[in-house]
Parts: C-alpha cells; structure tokens; sequence
C-alpha cells in the first residue's frame, strides 16, 4: 500500500500542510489536487486590498514558483475531488482518475452561503469567495455608482468599505438589529456601526431582503422586506459561508458543523485528517468550534502534520483573526463568552482602543481597534493566562508588560 499523502484542497490550510510535513521529515510523495485554476493564493486581501485597489493579484501567491518543485510537491489545479473511499483509500477525481493513500487531508474550505431570491441571476449581483468573485467585483466596482452590500458580517463590511473608498454610494443591510452580535459586545458593535454611518455607508439593520429587480437582464434594485426599494448597479452577497463537507459526509465520516476532528486534526476515520475552514475541532472541554481564519487554517496544518511523522502536537495555539474596514485596523485574538467582564481601555471616540474579557480573573481574549502593538501584547498575555485586575486592564498609565511573568533563567550545570 502506498504511503503517499494526498491533500484535496489547495487552500491556505493544505499548502502549509505539505509544507509542514517536508520541514518535518516526511519524504514520501505529496500530490495536493484544487479545484481553482489559479497558484494557491492569499483569500483576506481579497475584500481589502484587491478590491480597494491596495493590492495586485501577483503580490496574492501563497508561496514562489519554486516551492511546490523543490519540496516534490505534485500540484494539480483545476482538478475536483469528487469521492473517497476509505476502506480502499482511494480518491476520485472528476473524470473517473483514482489516486491512492496513505494519508488523505481534507482541506476542503468553505463557500458562499446561497441567498435564494427573485432576481439572484440577474448581471451586477456577485458572492465574494475566490479570486475570481473579487476580479469580478473589482471589474464592475470602476463602472458602479451605487452599490448594495447585503450582509453585515465581516466581509459584507470590508466589501462596503474598499466599494466606498473607491467612491460608490454604497448601502449595506444586515437582517439582525445589530452588526457582529455574535462577536462583539454592544458597544463594540455600535463602535462598528457608528464608524461605517459617519463614513458615508448607508447601513440598514434590521431588515430582510425580498428580491432583486432589474432591466434588461442586470439588476437595477433592491427591494426590502418592507416593500421599500435601493436603486443601485451592483450588489454583493455577504451571509456567511458553508463548510464543504459533503464529500466527508458522503464517505461516512461524523459531520456536524463541518468535519469533526480533534486537535490532532483526525477525523472519525483512520488516516484521513481534516484542516482549515473545513474543520469542526473538539476542544479540551468538550466544545467544538470551526474556526474561519487564517492562522486557525496554518496552527492546524502544523499540528495535524506531525502525525505523519509519529509524533502527536494538540493545536492549543490561541486563535486570531483581523479585519480592515476604511482606517480601521480591527484586530481580535481569543474566544469570549457573553458571561466574560468587559474593560475598556481607551476611548473609542478616538478610534483607538482595546476591549478585554475576562473571565473570573483570567484575561482569556481581547479586541482592538488601531492599537496593534497592544493587541500583539495582549495575545502573549492570554497566552500566559495573565490574571489582570479590571482596573490594571482599563489604566492606560499601567504597564501591560509588567504583567507577563519573567522565564527564570536556566540553572548552569556543573
């Protein structure tokens, strides 16, 4: 039986897979097989910099042309995994190919969550996942004069920002009362709010969207559920994102919200690992969490790597995950629960400031605004379990650093 390791997906997580399974000694062959035509690329600048024309596309390549040869990577774009067998292992790709293993990562990712209504089809009516979504959006952005962002998560908000910066009336609706309720507290979610209003953003919470009008076969309006109508040229779709986990489910593999690992990366069968998007993790106390981010996507590649050299890493790294909306630089690390103390530290009318949770007297995450060296600081003291008084945390004359607690130095041999 072969031992080489196949990885279905070419996102953020299966590259640093293969990468990490080279820096640790793996030497057998790695095919990684992804659906996009193009080199594996960075996602986040994709509603910030790209879009807000910050960036290019040939500064998005995830790694050099030369990495995938010179680590014996065979990489095979525009090719669809549509099976595996797990008994036989075995994958499928489309058009009947077969390749053998002797470890399969599913790196699978996520996609646009569909918006079923009147008028999806029409021209000028996009989702935002993948490179081509954002040259798309970015081609018709220079012809927009009145854009429509529907959904106020964190990309519908990036979106309306590099839209608006660009110089488009742009009107974002979000069908909850409030923005990020699910992961800021009130006032930070106000905080959010506040900022788009007073930047030109025509932000609509509260409402739902009943269909999209248009003439001539491009859409030319929104209509919400009240009945009302937002004139406009160009509307994205930004409601959030479904795991891929079809093909997982269609093997017998335990899905729940996403493929369940634990934080080894394994899944329910042996020697198929999942990473990334994709990826329902069991926490230490019981919990799962799917986490949608970068370095959640690269900690668990590593971790879920070292298997296939014997060793067993838990991926206990502490999540983070970051965000640019107009000058703000968002920047969040850790888990909250509403439960958590909230402190303030700072004034956020100065749009510089940082919120932290603690829980009992545990600082267990933070969220900042353009105080990136306080966040950095702040991550290496969740990290240590610093236990801060609230008072410490909300005194901006008290020295954080004073609260990490010094390595004592090593105890010489004799």
């Amino acid at each position: 039986m072969t031992q080489a390791l196949v990885i279905v997906g070419a996102s953020y997580a299966g590259i640093q897979f293969a990468a990490s399974a080279r820096e640790l000694g793996f030497q057998e062959n790695i095919v990684i097989v992804g659906d996009e035509r193009h080199a594996p690329y960075q996602r986040p600048p994709l509603s910030k910099g790209l879009l807000a024309g910050k960036t290019t596309v040939d500064k998005l390549n995830l790694r050099g042309p030369d990495f995938f040869e010179q680590n014996r990577i065979d990489l095979r774009l525009g090719r669809r995994a549509s099976s595996f067998d797990p008994a036989a292992q075995t994958v499928t790709l489309e058009g009947g190919e077969t390749l053998d293993y002797g470890w399969l990562v599913l790196a699978t990712g996520a996609r646009c969550r569909p918006l079923a209504l009147p008028g999806r089809e029409l021209a000028g009516v996009f989702d935002l996942r993948t490179l081509d979504d954002a040259l798309a959006v970015a081609a018709a952005a220079d012809r927009c004069r009145r854009a429509v962002i529907i959904g106020g998560g964190f990309i519908g908000l990036e979106v309306a920002s590099a839209l608006r910066t660009r110089g488009a009336e742009v009107t974002l609706i979000e069908a909850q009362p409030h923005l990020l309720t699910r992961t800021f507290p009130p006032a930070m979610s106000a905080f959010i709010e506040n900022a788009h209003r007073s930047r030109g953003i025509d932000l609509r919470t509260g409402h739902g969207v009943r269909a999209l009008h248009g003439t001539d076969g491009r859409v030319g309006a929104v209509e919400l559920n009240d009945g009302s109508r937002i004139e406009c040229d160009l509307v994205v779709l930004g409601i959030g994102v479904l795991p891929n986990s079809e093909m997982a489910r269609a093997a017998g593999l335990e899905v729940r919200n996403g493929i369940v690992t634990d934080l080894c990366g394994r899944t329910s069968a042996p020697q198929v690992l999942a990473v990334g998007d994709v990826a329902d993790v069991i926490q230490a106390d019981g919990s799962r969490v799917r986490l949608e981010s970068i370095q959640a996507a690269n900690d668990g590649a590593r971790s879920a790597a070292a298997l296939l050299v014997g060793r067993e890493t838990p991926n206990t790294a502490l999540p983070w995950f970051w965000s640019d909306q107009f000058d703000l630089k968002i920047q969040m690390a850790g888990l909250h629960a509403p439960d958590d103390t909230v402190v303030m530290r700072g004034d956020m009318a100065s749009e510089k400031f940082s919120v932290f949770y603690l829980r009992g007297d545990t600082l267990v995450a933070t969220h900042a605004v353009n105080k990136a060296a306080e966040h950095m600081l702040a991550r290496r003291l969740i990290t240590a379990r610093a236990k801060p008084t609230a008072g410490q945390l909300a005194d901006e004359s008290f020295d954080l650093k004073t609260l990490l607690v010094p390595t004592a130095p090593a105890t010489p041999v004799a």
